[in-house]
């Protein structure tokens, strides 16, 4: 196996166990056993558990990034941005489950990763962006976008989190009902949701390449 197969086998196998049983839970020994290898071999490629950690959590984050900066940044009408975005965050999590409790756990004390509350505020960003037009083209306040922002987006984020471990319905009736009441609130609810077309047509999600730390010599490098 090469260096970089190594590197694979090692983050997708602390993935696992990070989804699991969490940071605190997962140690660099099951880690090196499960892959079949000694513990110096985790420490070689990321320097210890810290590390592995800090690169399975980048690569997630950047993956659901992407995904929801694709819905967000889609040539259709308000009420489709909303059920883009909140479809891609729903498909992500029935996708990469293992990425989405990593997450949305807390991250050790030790982390430079911003985690879960870090992605929620970038994309809440991109989110006030776009709320900050409709209002001033409708002549409402644009100072209050950034609230409706965090608004919109810890719902959708909050429901996510709840449709990871109770999944009775299916990810396009959890977003339909998510835009219904954030479109149409309390008192305009729909008593029948429904997705528009182009929220159901979206592009599949693809990860992330892997950022390698070590030299192409080492992917060449048989570790046995």
């Amino acid at each position: 196996m090469t260096g970089k197969q190594r590197r694979e086998q090692l983050l997708d196998i602390g993935r696992a166990l990070f989804a699991e049983r969490g940071f605190e839970g997962t140690s660099v020994e099951e880690i090196a056993a499960t892959a079949g290898v000694s513990k110096p071999v985790v420490y070689e490629h990321f320097g210890g558990k810290e590390g592995l950690y800090a690169v399975v959590v980048d690569r997630e984050i950047q993956l659901l990034l992407d995904t929801m900066t694709r819905s967000l940044t889609a040539d259709v009408r308000s009420r489709q941005i909303l059920e883009q975005a909140a479809l891609a965050l729903l498909e992500y999590i029935e996708t990469s489950s293992d990425g989405f409790r990593i997450l949305v756990r807390d991250s050790p004390p030790t982390s430079s990763s911003g985690g879960f509350a870090s992605l929620i505020s970038d994309v809440a960003s991109q989110v006030e962006y776009i709320l900050a037009g409709q209002f001033a083209a409708r002549g409402f306040d644009a100072r209050t976008a950034p609230l409706y922002a965090q608004m919109l987006v810890g719902m959708v984020a909050l429901t996510g989190q709840f449709w990871l471990d109770h999944r009775t319905i299916n990810k396009e009736e959890v977003a339909a009902h998510l835009v219904n009441l954030a479109w149409n609130g309390l008192s305009g609810l729909e008593t029948r949701p429904a997705l528009g077309t182009a929220a159901t047509t979206r592009p599949a999600t693809t990860r992330p390449a892997a950022t390698p730390s070590h030299t192409e010599a080492e992917d060449s490098r048989d570790e046995g």
